[in-house]
């Protein structure tokens, strides 16, 4: 079986129809599991407090906010290379999910950092590159929305997908390229001194988990939204011409 058989619709719509009722209930299970257990199960921090609990919500949307544009950079080269419609509804349908996930991250971050660092916001390089990433999703959103014969709108945003990868990886990597941002380092990390305290730690994989499965099943469903509104725009356009 080729990987390439599910860019024909009817096929992603077959499959996608039995997953996703498996992804919505596994990301429910796990957001509840993981956001109760963090939020009343886990003790203060000695140093943060109770702000040390917003982690279960800021770094899988953060996570999230930059692997939802990494999956529309590779949706995108896929319809920009084999011309697989399937692939550009994906990564349309998956911006305004990755719109979300980065304001979440920026919001919860501003809200983590005027405790932290007495205001919510610095013109940190992770800081700052993460905002350009949300003006980059906000634009993607427009120019699918501006033009419109889709198929010079799928070309158009995928171009648009390659240049904004360039802030989704300044997003995840600002910490490394400069060392004088305020931002911390990665909570989950094999060096054990940065590593998030074990307290937290399964709490936080059960969110990270949980927003995975979320992210997936909310792409799939809007992804059969775009394909089942792509058929009903060919059915009217049939009609007028006839």
């Amino acid at each position: 079986m080729s990987l390439w058989e599910y860019a024909n619709p009817k096929k992603f719509m077959q499959t996608s129809q039995v997953l996703l009722p498996y992804f919505a209930v596994l990301a429910a299970v796990c957001l509840v599991i993981g956001l109760v257990w963090g939020f009343f199960f886990t003790t203060d921090d000695y140093r943060q407090g109770a702000t040390v609990k917003i982690i279960y919500l800021h770094v899988p949307a953060a996570m999230m906010a930059i692997n939802a544009w990494v999956m529309m950079l590779i949706t995108s080269l896929v319809w920009l290379v084999r011309r697989h419609h399937v692939s550009a509804l994906a990564a349309k349908a998956a911006a305004p999910i990755g719109l979300v996930m980065t304001l979440i991250a920026l919001i919860t971050g501003a809200v983590w950092g005027q405790p932290m660092w007495g205001t919510w916001w610095v013109w940190d390089p992770r800081l700052t590159s993460f905002l350009i990433l949300f003006l980059f999703y906000l634009g993607y959103i427009a120019l699918w929305e501006a033009v419109e014969n889709p198929d010079t709108a799928a070309d158009l945003t995928s171009i648009l997908c390659l240049v904004g990868s360039v802030f989704a990886l300044l997003s995840r990597y600002a910490v490394n390229f400069w060392n004088q941002g305020l931002h911390q380092g990665a909570s989950l990390s094999l060096d054990e001194e940065t590593n998030v305290h074990n307290e937290y730690y399964l709490p936080l994989l059960f969110c990270i988990a949980g927003f995975v499965l979320l992210f997936v099943a909310l792409v799939l469903l809007r992804t059969r939204t775009e394909i089942r509104s792509r058929r009903i725009q060919a059915i009217m356009a049939r009609e007028r011409l006839g």
